[in-house]
């Protein structure tokens, strides 16, 4: 190498918080760590610099234990000796939501800032593959680089520059996203441990030199080498400095510095000189044997995806709007309360957590972690909803009666929304407080009278719903200024059909008596196994799939909903099917076959299986897990005992749906094996697409040459979707991050819902009975066909309104200032797509994102309800970068959104 060569040696520690250990006892070990660290810092000046993993949560589980080490901890990272930040924690790229990801960003930067500064550094050392639009993440974040370890294949050819798909020349790469945002990647082509335990002795540290500096140059374009000091839950090396000095002094022609990622970034720029390779959008390591991508950890322990799913859901969706609109209201928003339950959400978003790939003590934590971030959410999204249905003026249902109960739908999504919404009222109540007897009062609420109830809206026009009486109940209200009140009532659920309620808005409804009934009375089914509605037609076979006609296109999709069963050999990380084993389906097996719903809006056909599968694998498996055998070399099939999987599907068409949703429900007692659903296309295409981080990412139904896997399996988070000419299908899911489009001649779209594995995997034998999901699961899907295009015909957006849960809140009959039907905010183009509302902390503005999907750009026309607003765009870290524009009800704001590119708009109103 002709330029001068120069080692930077970075002192880290890669903190998986929870892996083969539950949380506690890698707490313990970071504790002793941090010790140790802080210590050497103290005593040794030569020990320069300590990157602390990108993640500050780290700072957060050391000073819970060690509060009283704050001040030495704060005035290192001041003096610049620990770097912190720029991510809270390190998380799964492919499994945590857009949303997750710019939440983990702004809070990472927040803690980090309280200590004066915050690295920016884009650092991903072994996060499970990489989303397209990371590069655009980055560079809205401030940050122009990217240090990360899978997805690329380097050629160490440095006389060359390779363009070729995933490959890159050197270590040294350029990274563009979808939108053009470029970053310089620098890949860890020796993985992040390359500079682990360097030797102090001379002669251990020439062969460790001889052979460490020829790997590196292998890959790099420049003579600045990077080692990486330290690995997976690495102590940090006290004699770094000694053993640095010896490595001066053997080889003189280098320089060895204890470095920093900044000094390193620097240097490597300056002496840039070679032609980089670029490497465009997703990092999937689509250039390997397919052994090794870790890209099964989508369906290991499915449980915890759903449950993810809805946290996310929940606070990105629900509350955080809710309480957006609730400021109008008058009702502070709860920042401190919504990063608590972020925070205590994205403690399960590491790799090694939410892909299901830890021992069985991590994942139990999980599951406490998920209730008590939803509970939060919950508790949030209550409050907002109460706040705003008491300043609703719902003083038009007085002419019912004091009988009227007035309640509020909310559509907390960025479209317009039809659908079907389940609400439960107290049609009546007496409170403790009245004086009359628990028995007296059970009796009164007894009798309530249920009969001729209806449903109107604010202009008494009747709606469609059907009402189940759940009799004498039990509730409670918490006042802010009072005791608990506690209440008998007559509870209901109400089950109705809300039309064209207003996006980020909602509708006000009341249960009355004495008014007209819908005279709405058709039913949409056509006889005991057909449902059909103005756009689809659904007809079940006689083994329980289903031919799903799109009235619209004319395209017709049979044989949807088969499910496949087969064997898995492999472990959290890989699925492997045994040898020569072929799958089993559902194709042909007789199923029973009701009516569950018929009413004016909704029609609901269940499909029962009794399905006999094996009961898990053979002997040999255990014997090869014990012996490490690695996962594609195993032998094992699956055992000749069978046990039944019963699988009760309920398939669902409403009145005005694009979309037909299916729940299947069925109780695990197998073990070794994964469970899917098939929807065939039929359609002719090379590509597909699948949402994913701020994008919908095509991918080829082929897999590289190189990929030797027979599975092809994929990340996804709302959808999937095959498009051909003239017609399309996309699959929509709750938390059922994998799919694979099969090479079937068929184009079909199978969606894992259960994937059951008895160990870890990885380095060791580390057994996972509770990975096997033994008990009762139920997962939903929708079908939605479309006319080619999952953008224009609008089934992108269906899909995305298909994770947010409708809102309801009862209230009182009352004027108010908000009018019975409102929306905050409105705007309309079919190329974007809205991901959220919420608020800044330090400006008190409305903060509302979008991205664009497609690969043209969209006009954004914003309009509001309020008088009078400013608007502006921002960065995701919510920095002005434009300045402010005035719109109003009348004049809406332009806003020319590039292609692909992510948005975020300020607003501030005038008055609130």
């Amino acid at each position: 190498m002709t330029q001068s060569r120069k080692a930077h040696i970075i002192s880290h520690t890669h903190w998986d918080r929870e892996w083969y250990l539950p949380y506690e006892k890698h707490h313990v070990r970071l504790i002793e760590l941090m010790d140790t660290l802080l210590e050497t810092m103290e005593k040794e000046p030569e020990y320069r610099y300590f990157f602390l993993d990108g993640q500050t949560i780290i700072l957060d589980d050391y000073l819970q234990v060690r509060p009283e080490k704050k001040e030495q901890l704060d005035q290192l990272i001041h003096d610049g000796r620990i770097q912190i930040g720029p991510w809270y924690i390190l998380q799964d790229a492919f499994l945590t939501s857009s949303e997750a990801n710019v939440r983990n960003m702004q809070i990472g930067h927040e803690d980090a800032a309280k200590y004066g500064t915050v690295s920016k550094i884009g650092y991903f050392p072994d996060t499970f593959g990489l989303a397209g639009q990371t590069p655009q993440l980055m560079v809205q974040s401030g940050i122009d680089n990217a240090f990360f370890g899978r997805g690329v294949k380097p050629t160490g050819f440095n006389n060359t520059v390779s363009d070729g798909g995933y490959e890159s020349s050197f270590s040294e790469l350029t990274w563009q996203g979808p939108d053009g945002s470029k970053v310089l990647g620098i890949l860890f082509a020796n993985w992040y441990s390359n500079g682990n335990e360097v030797p102090a002795d001379k002669e251990e540290a020439k062969a460790y030199w001889e052979r460490k500096l020829a790997d590196a140059e292998k890959y790099a374009s420049t003579g600045q080498l990077l080692y990486m000091n330290g690995c997976d839950h690495q102590p940090i090396q006290t004699d770094l400095p000694e053993a640095i000095q010896t490595a001066g002094k053997l080889y003189p022609d280098t320089e060895f510095v204890h470095s920093t990622f900044d000094q390193y970034l620097v240097e490597l720029r300056q002496h840039l000189g070679q032609e980089l390779s670029t490497v465009e959008g997703e990092l999937r390591s689509q250039r390997t044997d397919g052994w090794g991508t870790l890209v099964n950890t989508a369906s290991a322990r499915v449980y915890l995806k759903q449950m993810n799913q809805t946290g996310q859901s929940i606070l990105e969706k629900v509350a955080e709007p809710l309480a957006s609109m609730a400021s109008l209201a008058g009702q502070e928003y709860p920042h401190h309360l919504f990063t608590y339950a972020w925070k205590t959400l994205m403690q399960n978003h590491p790799h090694d957590s939410i892909c299901g790939c830890s021992v069985d003590e991590v994942h139990r934590e999980m599951v406490t972690r998920f209730e008590k971030s939803r509970h939060v959410a919950e508790n949030i999204a209550d409050d907002s909803k109460a706040a705003i249905a008491n300043v609703i003026d719902t003083s038009a249902f007085s002419q019912w009666g004091e009988g009227a109960v007035p309640f509020v739908v909310f559509n907390t999504t960025g479209w317009k929304r039809t659908g079907t919404v389940t609400v439960t009222l107290d049609a009546e109540r007496l409170y403790f407080r009245d004086g009359y007897s628990l028995k007296e009062t059970a009796e009164r609420m007894k009798q309530v009278d249920l009969s001729g109830m209806t449903v109107v809206d604010e202009q008494g026009q009747p709606v469609l719903f059907t009402l189940e009486d759940l009799g004498l109940q039990f509730g409670y209200d918490l006042p802010d200024d009072r005791f608990r009140q506690p209440y008998m009532c007559r509870r209901v659920n109400v089950t109705l059909y809300a039309a064209n309620v207003p996006a980020l808005g909602y509708q006000t409804l009341a249960l009355v008596k004495g008014a007209a009934a819908s005279s709405h009375d058709s039913s949409l089914l056509r006889s005991d196994r057909i449902m059909e509605n103005d756009a689809l037609k659904v007809e079940l076979n006689a083994d329980g799939s289903f031919t799903l006609t799109d009235k619209l296109s004319g395209q017709v999709y049979r044989d949807q909903g088969i499910f496949e069963n087969t064997g898995d050999i492999g472990n959290e990380y890989m699925f492997k099917q045994p040898e020569g084993e072929e799958a089993l389906s559902t194709k042909g097996l007789e199923a029973q076959i009701t009516v569950v719903a018929d009413t004016p809006f909704r029609a609901s056909l269940q499909v029962v299986h009794e399905w006999d599968i094996p009961v898990s694998a053979d002997d040999k498996l255990l014997q090869e897990q014990i012996e490490l055998i690695y996962y594609p070399e195993r032998k094992a099939q699956r055992a000749s005992e069978t046990v039944t999987l019963k699988l009760k599907t309920v398939i669902t068409l409403e009145r005005d749906a694009k979309g037909v949703q299916m729940s299947v429900t069925f109780n695990n007692q197998s073990k070794d094996h994964r469970l899917r659903v098939w929807f065939p296309t039929d359609l002719q295409t090379a590509v597909h697409r699948a949402d994913s981080m701020f994008e919908v990412a095509e991918r080829s139904n082929e897999p590289a040459a190189e990929w030797e896997n027979p599975s092809n399996t994929a990340h996804q988070q709302a959808f999937v979707d095959v498009s051909g000419e003239g017609a399309g299908l996309t699959v929509a899911n709750l938390g059922l991050n994998e799919y694979e489009v099969l090479r079937d001649g068929r184009n079909t779209i199978a969606v894992t819902l259960l994937r059951a594995v008895g160990e870890l995997g990885d380095w060791g034998f580390f057994p996972t009975p509770e990975a096997q999901c033994i008990g009762e699961s139920t997962v939903h899907l929708e079908v939605i066909p479309h006319q080619g295009s999952g953008i224009q015909d609008g089934a992108f957006a269906q899909a995305y309104q298909f994770q947010v849960p409708w809102a309801a809140v009862q209230t009182g009959v009352h004027e108010g200032k908000l009018p019975a039907s409102y929306s905050m905010f409105t705007w309309e183009h079919p190329q974007l797509a809205f991901s959220s509302m919420k608020m800044n902390r330090d400006s008190g503005d409305w903060m509302l994102r979008w991205f664009n999907l497609g690969g043209e750009a969209a006009e954004l026309e914003l309009g509001t309800t309020l008088a009078e607003a400013a608007a502006y765009k921002t960065t995701i870290l919510e920095q002005k970068q434009e300045e402010q524009q005035v719109f109003s009800s009348t004049q809406p704001l332009q806003l020319t959104v590039k292609p692909y590119e992510i948005v975020t708009v300020g607003v501030q109103a005038s008055s609130k």
